[in-house]
Protein backbone atom coordinates (compact mmCIF):
# COMPACT_ATOMS: atom_id res chain seq x y z
CA UNK A 1 0.00 0.00 0.00
CA UNK A 2 0.83 3.43 -0.85
CA UNK A 3 2.21 5.75 2.31
CA UNK A 4 -0.40 8.55 1.30
CA UNK A 5 -3.22 5.97 0.88
CA UNK A 6 -2.68 4.49 4.47
CA UNK A 7 -2.19 8.18 5.80
CA UNK A 8 -5.83 8.90 4.32
CA UNK A 9 -6.94 5.63 5.73
CA UNK A 10 -5.84 6.62 8.96
CA UNK A 11 -7.53 10.07 8.03
CA UNK A 12 -11.34 8.21 7.94
CA UNK A 13 -10.97 6.53 10.87
CA UNK A 14 -10.22 9.72 13.18
CA UNK A 15 -13.30 11.26 11.13
CA UNK A 16 -15.42 8.40 12.03
CA UNK A 17 -14.06 8.79 15.74
CA UNK A 18 -15.28 12.70 15.11
CA UNK A 19 -19.29 10.77 15.22
CA UNK A 20 -19.07 12.06 11.53
CA UNK A 21 -20.43 9.55 8.76
CA UNK A 22 -17.31 8.97 6.05
CA UNK A 23 -19.65 8.30 3.06
CA UNK A 24 -23.24 9.97 3.79
CA UNK A 25 -25.98 8.94 1.67
CA UNK A 26 -26.78 12.64 0.13
CA UNK A 27 -26.22 16.14 0.46
CA UNK A 28 -28.66 18.64 -0.38
CA UNK A 29 -26.84 20.82 -3.39
CA UNK A 30 -29.18 24.23 -3.46
CA UNK A 31 -26.46 26.30 -5.72
CA UNK A 32 -23.90 25.01 -8.03
CA UNK A 33 -20.74 27.07 -8.62
CA UNK A 34 -21.65 28.22 -11.90
CA UNK A 35 -24.97 29.87 -10.83
CA UNK A 36 -22.80 31.05 -7.69
CA UNK A 37 -20.65 32.90 -9.74
CA UNK A 38 -22.90 33.97 -12.38
CA UNK A 39 -25.18 35.54 -10.25
CA UNK A 40 -22.71 37.49 -7.71
CA UNK A 41 -19.34 37.61 -9.53
CA UNK A 42 -20.38 41.29 -10.35
CA UNK A 43 -21.07 41.92 -6.75
CA UNK A 44 -19.27 44.40 -4.60
CA UNK A 45 -18.25 43.81 -1.19
CA UNK A 46 -20.05 46.45 0.12
CA UNK A 47 -23.17 44.58 -1.78
CA UNK A 48 -22.32 41.40 -0.54
CA UNK A 49 -21.93 42.21 3.14
CA UNK A 50 -25.54 43.98 2.96
CA UNK A 51 -27.20 40.83 1.91
CA UNK A 52 -25.70 37.77 4.01
CA UNK A 53 -26.16 35.79 0.69
CA UNK A 54 -26.11 32.19 2.06
CA UNK A 55 -25.35 29.50 -0.16
CA UNK A 56 -25.36 25.51 0.24
CA UNK A 57 -22.97 23.79 -2.32
CA UNK A 58 -20.73 20.95 -2.86
CA UNK A 59 -17.82 19.92 -4.66
CA UNK A 60 -13.81 18.60 -4.40
CA UNK A 61 -10.93 20.06 -2.51
CA UNK A 62 -8.55 21.14 -5.31
CA UNK A 63 -5.85 22.96 -3.08
CA UNK A 64 -5.81 24.17 1.03
CA UNK A 65 -3.68 27.17 2.06
CA UNK A 66 -3.60 27.02 5.58
CA UNK A 67 -2.75 29.75 8.08
CA UNK A 68 -2.51 28.49 11.67
CA UNK A 69 -6.86 28.74 12.54
CA UNK A 70 -8.16 29.67 9.38
CA UNK A 71 -7.69 28.11 5.79
CA UNK A 72 -8.55 28.88 2.14
CA UNK A 73 -9.46 26.24 0.26
CA UNK A 74 -10.60 26.15 -3.46
CA UNK A 75 -12.65 23.34 -5.15
CA UNK A 76 -14.51 22.29 -8.03
CA UNK A 77 -17.78 20.86 -9.09
CA UNK A 78 -17.17 19.69 -12.97
CA UNK A 79 -18.07 22.95 -14.29
CA UNK A 80 -16.95 25.80 -11.74
CA UNK A 81 -13.73 26.44 -8.78
CA UNK A 82 -14.81 28.61 -6.46
CA UNK A 83 -12.82 29.67 -3.09
CA UNK A 84 -14.22 28.73 0.80
CA UNK A 85 -12.91 29.94 3.65
CA UNK A 86 -12.52 28.63 7.08
CA UNK A 87 -12.21 30.54 10.46
CA UNK A 88 -11.77 28.48 13.41
CA UNK A 89 -14.07 31.38 15.54
CA UNK A 90 -16.80 30.81 12.82
CA UNK A 91 -17.22 27.18 13.01
CA UNK A 92 -18.03 24.85 15.49
CA UNK A 93 -15.05 22.50 17.23
CA UNK A 94 -16.12 19.44 15.65
CA UNK A 95 -16.45 20.78 12.09
CA UNK A 96 -12.63 22.25 12.74
CA UNK A 97 -11.11 19.56 13.33
CA UNK A 98 -12.80 18.19 10.26
CA UNK A 99 -11.21 20.24 8.69
CA UNK A 100 -7.54 19.36 9.80
CA UNK A 101 -8.49 15.94 8.51
CA UNK A 102 -9.09 17.01 4.88
CA UNK A 103 -6.60 16.41 2.24
CA UNK A 104 -6.89 17.53 -1.31
CA UNK A 105 -9.09 15.60 -3.41
CA UNK A 106 -11.61 14.77 -0.88
CA UNK A 107 -15.67 15.87 -1.36
CA UNK A 108 -17.09 18.00 0.87
CA UNK A 109 -20.08 20.04 1.48
CA UNK A 110 -20.13 23.56 2.36
CA UNK A 111 -22.87 26.01 4.09
CA UNK A 112 -21.79 29.60 4.26
CA UNK A 113 -22.01 33.78 3.78
CA UNK A 114 -20.72 34.76 0.61
CA UNK A 115 -18.26 37.60 0.69
CA UNK A 116 -15.28 39.03 -1.55
CA UNK A 117 -11.07 39.31 -0.49
CA UNK A 118 -9.25 42.11 -0.65
CA UNK A 119 -7.91 40.66 -3.89
CA UNK A 120 -12.19 40.89 -5.01
CA UNK A 121 -12.34 37.21 -5.69
CA UNK A 122 -15.74 35.56 -4.33
CA UNK A 123 -15.41 33.36 -1.60
CA UNK A 124 -17.88 31.63 0.95
CA UNK A 125 -17.28 31.82 4.38
CA UNK A 126 -17.79 28.38 6.12
CA UNK A 127 -20.69 28.29 8.60
CA UNK A 128 -20.50 24.56 8.30
CA UNK A 129 -18.75 21.95 6.97
CA UNK A 130 -20.18 18.41 5.72
CA UNK A 131 -17.69 15.36 4.73
CA UNK A 132 -19.15 13.42 1.61
CA UNK A 133 -15.89 11.11 0.46
CA UNK A 134 -12.14 10.79 1.15
CA UNK A 135 -10.06 10.09 -1.84
CA UNK A 136 -7.50 7.65 -1.29
CA UNK A 137 -4.92 9.16 -3.77
CA UNK A 138 -3.82 12.91 -4.49
CA UNK A 139 -4.62 14.39 -7.70
CA UNK A 140 -2.43 14.57 -10.53
CA UNK A 141 0.23 16.92 -10.73
CA UNK A 142 -1.35 19.08 -8.17
CA UNK A 143 -4.00 20.42 -10.39
CA UNK A 144 -1.66 21.33 -13.06
CA UNK A 145 -3.20 19.26 -15.63
CA UNK A 146 -2.60 15.32 -16.49
CA UNK A 147 -0.78 15.09 -19.52
CA UNK A 148 0.17 11.36 -19.75
CA UNK A 149 -1.97 10.40 -22.77
CA UNK A 150 -2.01 6.41 -21.94
CA UNK A 151 -2.97 7.50 -18.06
CA UNK A 152 -5.53 10.12 -19.48
CA UNK A 153 -7.55 7.12 -21.51
CA UNK A 154 -6.86 4.34 -18.51
CA UNK A 155 -8.41 6.91 -15.87
CA UNK A 156 -10.20 9.20 -17.51
CA UNK A 157 -12.18 10.13 -13.91
CA UNK A 158 -8.84 11.65 -13.24
CA UNK A 159 -8.90 13.58 -16.81
CA UNK A 160 -12.01 14.91 -16.05
CA UNK A 161 -11.05 16.17 -12.92
CA UNK A 162 -7.93 18.15 -13.84
CA UNK A 163 -8.33 19.00 -17.70
CA UNK A 164 -11.18 21.24 -19.04
CA UNK A 165 -10.22 20.72 -22.19
CA UNK A 166 -11.37 17.33 -21.79
CA UNK A 167 -14.38 18.31 -20.15
CA UNK A 168 -14.96 20.49 -22.73
CA UNK A 169 -15.37 18.05 -25.74
CA UNK A 170 -17.75 15.97 -23.39
CA UNK A 171 -20.06 18.82 -23.80
CA UNK A 172 -19.53 19.64 -27.58
CA UNK A 173 -19.83 16.03 -28.50
CA UNK A 174 -23.19 16.27 -26.56
CA UNK A 175 -24.30 19.25 -28.05
CA UNK A 176 -23.58 17.40 -31.56
CA UNK A 177 -25.63 14.55 -31.05
CA UNK A 178 -28.18 16.58 -29.44
CA UNK A 179 -28.41 19.64 -32.63
CA UNK A 180 -28.39 16.33 -35.36
CA UNK A 181 -31.51 14.95 -33.09
CA UNK A 182 -33.62 17.53 -33.53
CA UNK A 183 -32.43 18.54 -37.05
CA UNK A 184 -33.75 14.79 -37.96
CA UNK A 185 -37.17 15.42 -35.88
CA UNK A 186 -37.67 18.61 -37.90
CA UNK A 187 -37.68 16.47 -40.75
CA UNK A 188 -40.62 14.49 -39.50
CA UNK A 189 -37.78 11.49 -39.12
CA UNK A 190 -38.37 8.37 -36.96
CA UNK A 191 -35.43 7.75 -34.49
CA UNK A 192 -35.36 3.56 -34.50
CA UNK A 193 -33.50 1.14 -32.40
CA UNK A 194 -31.74 -2.08 -34.31
CA UNK A 195 -30.53 -5.37 -33.15
CA UNK A 196 -26.29 -4.59 -32.36
CA UNK A 197 -26.32 -8.62 -32.62
CA UNK A 198 -26.24 -10.18 -36.20
CA UNK A 199 -27.02 -13.71 -37.38
CA UNK A 200 -24.91 -12.54 -40.12
CA UNK A 201 -21.83 -9.54 -40.30
CA UNK A 202 -23.44 -7.21 -43.15
CA UNK A 203 -24.02 -3.11 -44.20
CA UNK A 204 -20.16 -2.74 -44.40
CA UNK A 205 -16.86 -3.92 -45.05
CA UNK A 206 -15.18 -5.04 -42.11
CA UNK A 207 -14.21 -7.69 -39.58
CA UNK A 208 -16.54 -8.50 -37.06
CA UNK A 209 -16.53 -9.65 -33.97
CA UNK A 210 -18.16 -12.62 -32.73
CA UNK A 211 -20.01 -13.93 -29.80
CA UNK A 212 -21.84 -17.27 -29.04
CA UNK A 213 -25.24 -17.19 -27.59
CA UNK A 214 -25.70 -20.40 -25.25
CA UNK A 215 -29.02 -21.21 -25.55
CA UNK A 216 -29.76 -20.86 -29.01
CA UNK A 217 -26.05 -22.82 -29.57
CA UNK A 218 -25.33 -19.96 -31.99
CA UNK A 219 -22.46 -17.88 -33.06
CA UNK A 220 -23.86 -14.29 -33.23
CA UNK A 221 -21.33 -11.17 -34.75
CA UNK A 222 -21.56 -7.75 -33.60
CA UNK A 223 -23.11 -5.43 -35.16
CA UNK A 224 -20.41 -3.82 -37.85
CA UNK A 225 -23.63 -1.11 -39.55
CA UNK A 226 -26.88 -1.09 -39.30
CA UNK A 227 -27.62 -0.76 -42.85
CA UNK A 228 -29.28 -3.89 -43.62
CA UNK A 229 -31.44 -3.60 -41.09
CA UNK A 230 -32.75 0.16 -41.33
CA UNK A 231 -33.98 -0.83 -45.18
CA UNK A 232 -36.06 -3.62 -43.84
CA UNK A 233 -37.68 -0.57 -42.29
CA UNK A 234 -37.98 1.39 -45.63
CA UNK A 235 -39.78 -1.90 -47.00
CA UNK A 236 -42.17 -1.65 -44.36
CA UNK A 237 -43.00 1.45 -45.14
CA UNK A 238 -41.32 3.81 -43.04
CA UNK A 239 -40.24 6.97 -45.15
CA UNK A 240 -37.73 8.17 -42.97
CA UNK A 241 -35.11 6.70 -40.20
CA UNK A 242 -32.46 7.66 -38.54
CA UNK A 243 -30.46 5.91 -35.97
CA UNK A 244 -27.52 6.81 -34.05
CA UNK A 245 -25.94 3.42 -32.90
CA UNK A 246 -22.76 1.89 -31.98
CA UNK A 247 -20.98 0.21 -34.12
CA UNK A 248 -18.05 -2.94 -33.81
CA UNK A 249 -15.33 -3.38 -36.51
CA UNK A 250 -12.61 -5.77 -35.16
CA UNK A 251 -9.65 -3.50 -36.61
CA UNK A 252 -6.42 -2.19 -35.75
CA UNK A 253 -6.83 0.87 -33.34
CA UNK A 254 -5.09 4.15 -34.64
CA UNK A 255 -5.48 7.59 -34.40
CA UNK A 256 -8.55 7.89 -36.70
CA UNK A 257 -9.60 4.08 -35.60
CA UNK A 258 -11.37 2.57 -32.49
CA UNK A 259 -13.08 -0.60 -32.87
CA UNK A 260 -16.25 0.17 -30.64
CA UNK A 261 -17.37 3.94 -32.20
CA UNK A 262 -20.41 6.10 -32.98
CA UNK A 263 -22.14 6.04 -36.03
CA UNK A 264 -25.41 8.21 -37.79
CA UNK A 265 -27.33 6.21 -40.02
CA UNK A 266 -30.55 7.82 -42.22
CA UNK A 267 -32.45 6.79 -44.55
CA UNK A 268 -35.17 8.52 -46.74
CA UNK A 269 -37.63 7.06 -49.20
CA UNK A 270 -38.04 8.23 -52.94
CA UNK A 271 -34.51 10.33 -52.49
CA UNK A 272 -31.40 9.56 -54.63
CA UNK A 273 -27.96 9.91 -53.44
CA UNK A 274 -27.39 13.99 -54.86
CA UNK A 275 -30.54 15.08 -52.47
CA UNK A 276 -28.94 13.26 -49.97
CA UNK A 277 -25.43 15.43 -50.33
CA UNK A 278 -27.64 18.77 -50.35
CA UNK A 279 -28.89 16.96 -46.92
CA UNK A 280 -26.26 16.64 -45.57
CA UNK A 281 -24.63 20.21 -46.90
CA UNK A 282 -27.50 21.40 -44.50
CA UNK A 283 -26.67 19.52 -41.72
CA UNK A 284 -23.42 20.32 -41.37
CA UNK A 285 -24.29 24.12 -42.10
CA UNK A 286 -26.12 23.97 -39.05
CA UNK A 287 -23.80 22.36 -36.95
CA UNK A 288 -21.42 25.27 -38.16
CA UNK A 289 -23.70 27.67 -36.52
CA UNK A 290 -24.68 25.85 -33.51
CA UNK A 291 -21.42 24.84 -31.90
CA UNK A 292 -18.86 27.45 -34.25
CA UNK A 293 -20.85 30.04 -34.76
CA UNK A 294 -18.88 30.41 -37.91
CA UNK A 295 -18.32 28.31 -40.92
CA UNK A 296 -14.99 27.78 -40.53
CA UNK A 297 -13.40 25.40 -38.18
CA UNK A 298 -9.78 25.13 -37.09
CA UNK A 299 -7.92 21.36 -37.47
CA UNK A 300 -4.25 20.49 -36.95
CA UNK A 301 -3.48 24.26 -37.29
CA UNK A 302 -5.54 25.00 -40.59
CA UNK A 303 -8.50 26.72 -41.66
CA UNK A 304 -10.94 25.13 -43.67
CA UNK A 305 -13.97 26.95 -44.41
CA UNK A 306 -17.20 25.02 -44.14
CA UNK A 307 -18.79 26.95 -46.94
CA UNK A 308 -21.45 25.31 -48.96
CA UNK A 309 -21.33 24.29 -51.36
CA UNK A 310 -18.94 21.49 -51.20
CA UNK A 311 -16.36 20.62 -53.95
CA UNK A 312 -17.61 17.19 -55.67
CA UNK A 313 -15.22 15.30 -57.74
CA UNK A 314 -15.34 11.55 -59.27
CA UNK A 315 -13.38 8.75 -57.38
CA UNK A 316 -11.68 7.47 -60.04
CA UNK A 317 -11.10 10.58 -61.75
CA UNK A 318 -9.10 11.43 -58.19
CA UNK A 319 -6.78 9.00 -58.26
CA UNK A 320 -6.08 9.17 -61.79
CA UNK A 321 -5.07 13.09 -61.15
CA UNK A 322 -2.94 12.91 -58.01
CA UNK A 323 -1.51 8.78 -59.18
CA UNK A 324 -0.82 9.41 -62.65
CA UNK A 325 -2.34 6.33 -63.90
CA UNK A 326 -5.07 7.27 -67.20
CA UNK A 327 -8.46 6.80 -65.78
CA UNK A 328 -9.23 3.70 -68.63
CA UNK A 329 -5.85 1.91 -67.12
CA UNK A 330 -7.75 2.46 -63.66
CA UNK A 331 -10.50 -0.01 -64.78
CA UNK A 332 -8.16 -2.57 -66.42
CA UNK A 333 -7.32 -5.07 -63.24
CA UNK A 334 -4.15 -6.37 -65.40
CA UNK A 335 -3.04 -2.88 -65.85
CA UNK A 336 -3.82 -1.20 -62.59
CA UNK A 337 -1.71 -4.57 -60.52
CA UNK A 338 1.17 -4.54 -62.53
CA UNK A 339 1.04 -0.37 -61.48
CA UNK A 340 0.74 -1.26 -57.75
CA UNK A 341 3.86 -4.01 -57.75
CA UNK A 342 6.10 -0.86 -59.05
CA UNK A 343 5.00 0.92 -56.46
CA UNK A 344 4.15 -1.00 -53.12
CA UNK A 345 5.73 -3.88 -51.33
CA UNK A 346 4.77 -7.38 -52.21
CA UNK A 347 3.09 -7.46 -48.81
CA UNK A 348 0.88 -4.88 -49.22
CA UNK A 349 -0.39 -6.21 -52.79
CA UNK A 350 -3.97 -6.32 -52.38
CA UNK A 351 -6.08 -9.61 -53.32
CA UNK A 352 -9.08 -8.31 -55.27
CA UNK A 353 -9.42 -4.98 -58.11
CA UNK A 354 -11.28 -3.32 -55.40
CA UNK A 355 -9.11 -3.47 -52.74
CA UNK A 356 -6.25 -2.34 -55.15
CA UNK A 357 -8.67 0.82 -55.85
CA UNK A 358 -8.98 1.38 -52.16
CA UNK A 359 -5.09 1.24 -51.51
CA UNK A 360 -4.94 3.22 -54.43
CA UNK A 361 -7.11 5.46 -53.09
CA UNK A 362 -5.95 5.68 -49.38
CA UNK A 363 -2.40 5.82 -50.92
CA UNK A 364 -2.35 9.19 -53.25
CA UNK A 365 -6.08 10.91 -52.81
CA UNK A 366 -7.08 10.96 -49.15
CA UNK A 367 -4.67 13.40 -47.50
CA UNK A 368 -5.29 15.68 -50.07
CA UNK A 369 -8.88 16.06 -49.40
CA UNK A 370 -8.27 18.71 -46.62
CA UNK A 371 -11.72 21.41 -47.92
CA UNK A 372 -14.83 19.90 -48.11
CA UNK A 373 -15.27 17.24 -50.88
CA UNK A 374 -17.64 15.07 -51.98
CA UNK A 375 -15.90 12.15 -53.65
CA UNK A 376 -18.36 10.62 -56.14
CA UNK A 377 -19.43 7.79 -58.14
CA UNK A 378 -17.56 4.70 -56.29
CA UNK A 379 -17.27 1.85 -58.36
CA UNK A 380 -19.26 -1.28 -58.05
CA UNK A 381 -16.78 -3.74 -56.94
CA UNK A 382 -16.48 -1.49 -53.53
CA UNK A 383 -19.91 -0.57 -53.63
CA UNK A 384 -22.15 -3.37 -53.35
CA UNK A 385 -25.24 -1.68 -51.41
CA UNK A 386 -25.57 0.87 -53.96
CA UNK A 387 -26.81 1.56 -57.09
CA UNK A 388 -25.49 1.53 -60.51
CA UNK A 389 -24.76 4.75 -62.11
CA UNK A 390 -27.33 6.46 -64.79
CA UNK A 391 -23.73 7.61 -66.10
CA UNK A 392 -22.00 4.37 -66.32
CA UNK A 393 -22.56 1.36 -65.53
CA UNK A 394 -19.29 0.49 -63.85
CA UNK A 395 -19.51 2.59 -61.15
CA UNK A 396 -22.58 3.45 -58.44
CA UNK A 397 -24.62 6.65 -57.41
CA UNK A 398 -22.29 6.55 -54.09
CA UNK A 399 -20.64 9.52 -52.25
CA UNK A 400 -18.24 9.75 -49.05
CA UNK A 401 -17.39 13.33 -47.07
CA UNK A 402 -13.78 14.20 -46.98
CA UNK A 403 -12.60 16.87 -44.27
CA UNK A 404 -9.36 17.64 -42.92
CA UNK A 405 -8.07 14.56 -44.82
CA UNK A 406 -10.91 12.04 -42.87
CA UNK A 407 -14.11 10.50 -44.28
CA UNK A 408 -16.68 11.79 -42.45
CA UNK A 409 -19.49 10.17 -44.07
CA UNK A 410 -20.58 7.80 -46.64
CA UNK A 411 -23.95 7.84 -48.77
CA UNK A 412 -26.12 6.29 -52.27
CA UNK A 413 -29.19 5.53 -53.55
CA UNK A 414 -29.95 2.19 -52.27
CA UNK A 415 -29.68 -0.73 -54.26
CA UNK A 416 -33.44 -2.29 -54.23
CA UNK A 417 -33.34 -4.54 -56.92
CA UNK A 418 -32.69 -7.95 -54.94
CA UNK A 419 -31.71 -9.63 -58.37
CA UNK A 420 -28.97 -7.35 -58.52
CA UNK A 421 -28.45 -7.58 -54.99
CA UNK A 422 -27.90 -11.26 -54.96
CA UNK A 423 -25.28 -11.03 -57.63
CA UNK A 424 -23.32 -8.42 -55.91
CA UNK A 425 -23.49 -10.55 -52.45
CA UNK A 426 -22.28 -13.61 -54.98
CA UNK A 427 -19.49 -11.19 -56.15
CA UNK A 428 -18.14 -10.20 -52.49
CA UNK A 429 -18.03 -14.10 -51.88
CA UNK A 430 -15.91 -14.74 -54.72
CA UNK A 431 -13.50 -11.63 -53.31
CA UNK A 432 -14.00 -13.29 -50.12
CA UNK A 433 -12.91 -16.32 -51.69
CA UNK A 434 -9.75 -14.70 -52.87
CA UNK A 435 -8.55 -12.93 -50.02
CA UNK A 436 -10.96 -10.12 -48.67
CA UNK A 437 -11.83 -11.34 -44.96
CA UNK A 438 -13.87 -8.13 -44.86
CA UNK A 439 -15.96 -8.82 -48.32
CA UNK A 440 -19.24 -9.43 -47.09
CA UNK A 441 -22.11 -12.44 -47.14
CA UNK A 442 -24.85 -13.61 -49.03
CA UNK A 443 -28.16 -11.89 -46.84
CA UNK A 444 -30.84 -13.90 -47.78
CA UNK A 445 -33.27 -12.67 -45.43
CA UNK A 446 -32.60 -9.44 -46.56
CA UNK A 447 -32.89 -10.40 -50.09
CA UNK A 448 -36.35 -11.81 -49.09
CA UNK A 449 -36.95 -8.23 -47.54
CA UNK A 450 -36.11 -6.80 -50.88
CA UNK A 451 -37.90 -8.94 -53.19
CA UNK A 452 -41.22 -8.30 -51.57
CA UNK A 453 -40.29 -4.45 -52.83
CA UNK A 454 -38.31 -1.37 -51.56
CA UNK A 455 -39.00 1.79 -53.14
CA UNK A 456 -36.22 4.02 -54.35
CA UNK A 457 -34.25 5.64 -51.68
CA UNK A 458 -30.99 7.18 -50.49
CA UNK A 459 -29.36 6.43 -47.08
CA UNK A 460 -25.96 7.44 -45.27
CA UNK A 461 -24.02 6.90 -43.04
CA UNK A 462 -22.38 9.73 -40.70
CA UNK A 463 -19.05 9.15 -38.12
CA UNK A 464 -19.47 10.87 -34.96
CA UNK A 465 -16.67 10.39 -33.41
CA UNK A 466 -14.68 11.89 -36.44
CA UNK A 467 -17.57 14.93 -36.41
CA UNK A 468 -16.46 16.10 -32.99
CA UNK A 469 -12.06 15.73 -33.91
CA UNK A 470 -13.39 18.07 -36.70
CA UNK A 471 -15.71 20.15 -34.21
CA UNK A 472 -13.01 20.05 -31.36
CA UNK A 473 -10.02 20.11 -33.37
CA UNK A 474 -8.83 16.64 -31.37
CA UNK A 475 -6.21 15.04 -33.40
CA UNK A 476 -6.76 11.59 -31.74
CA UNK A 477 -9.98 9.85 -31.78
CA UNK A 478 -9.46 9.03 -28.36
CA UNK A 479 -9.80 12.06 -26.84
CA UNK A 480 -13.25 12.21 -28.56
CA UNK A 481 -14.29 9.05 -26.64
CA UNK A 482 -14.58 8.83 -23.05
CA UNK A 483 -13.72 5.11 -22.76
CA UNK A 484 -11.80 4.30 -25.88
CA UNK A 485 -10.49 0.12 -26.25
CA UNK A 486 -7.02 0.31 -24.88
CA UNK A 487 -4.50 -3.23 -24.70
CA UNK A 488 -5.02 -4.05 -20.86
CA UNK A 489 -1.98 -3.53 -18.61
CA UNK A 490 0.20 -6.72 -17.54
Amino acid sequence: MEDHTKIRLEKIEKISELGIECYPYEFDVRDNLSDIKKSYADFTREDLEERKIEVKTAGRIISIRKMGKSAFIHFFDGEEKLQIYIRKDKVDEKVFALFKLLDIADIIGVSGTLFKTQSAELTILISDLTFLSKSLHPLPEKWHGLQDKELRFRQRYLDLIVNESSRKIVKIRSEIIQNIRMFFYEKNYVEVETPMMHSLPGGAAAKPFVTHHNSLNIDLFLRIAPELYLKRLLVGGMSRVFEINRNFRNEGISIMHNPEFTMLEFYELYKDFNYYMSLTEELITMLNEKILGCNEIEFQDKKISMSIPFKRAKYMELISEKSGVPVEDLWDEKKLLKFIEGKFNEDDIPPTFGKMLDLMFDHYVEKHLVEPTFVTYYPKAISPLSKESRLDKRETERFELFIAGMEIANGFSELNDPVEQRKRFESQVKDREKGDDEAQVVDNDFLRALEHGMAPAAGEGIGIDRLVMLYTGAENIKEVILFPTLRPKE
